[in-house]
């Protein structure tokens, strides 16, 4: 008799797939635009166009920076391995304005309080969000919908995957 046989396998867990609609995202990016957070609004253009995690933006560091070569190199992602993430659009249009103003006592992109230390989002997104009339909606679910936009226009999945840093499809 097999002894494992009375053992039943563990459920996967549900994925989420929650994407923003076009409306979603223009109401979004409106009430990012609108916070007080000088932040915000270049942090939920970063996510949406790029599909960057929120640890790998908020960890942006202006060495990583590249806007002669429009792209930012990420050194340290969560599967360890190194990447350069294009920037094209609003998003370069951004990081360009940012550059022009930065401070020269942090080298972090996003800086908080404390210039060593990233800036805390948390309440001026939970505040966009009920703005913007949007529920159950994480930070991480921008990297669904910047996927979810690349595959509309027809990327592949290979592109989809390279563009998102995983290392498997």
């Amino acid at each position: 008799e097999n002894p494992v046989a009375k053992i039943s396998k563990p459920r996967a867990a549900r994925s989420r797939e929650r994407f923003l609609s076009d409306q979603e995202r223009d109401r979004l990016l409106s009430a990012c635009k609108a916070s007080r957070s000088q932040f915000l609004y270049t942090v939920v253009v970063l996510a949406i166009s790029t599909g960057m995690r929120r640890g790998e933006i908020m960890g942006l560091r202006w060495k990583n920076v590249d806007l002669a070569n429009s792209c930012l190199r990420l050194t340290e992602t969560k599967n360890d391995t190194s990447r350069s993430i294009p920037l094209a659009g609003l998003a370069l249009t951004l990081m360009t304005q940012l550059s022009k103003v930065r401070r020269i006592d942090s080298d972090l992109v996003f800086y908080g309080r404390d210039k060593a230390q990233p800036i805390d989002l948390k309440k001026p997104w939970e505040t966009a969000l009920r703005k913007a009339g949007i529920n159950d909606f994480r930070f991480h679910d921008l990297r669904h919908t910047a996927a979810s936009y690349l595959a509309m226009n027809r990327a592949t999945t290979v592109e989809i995957a390279a563009v998102l840093g995983h290392k498997t499809l």
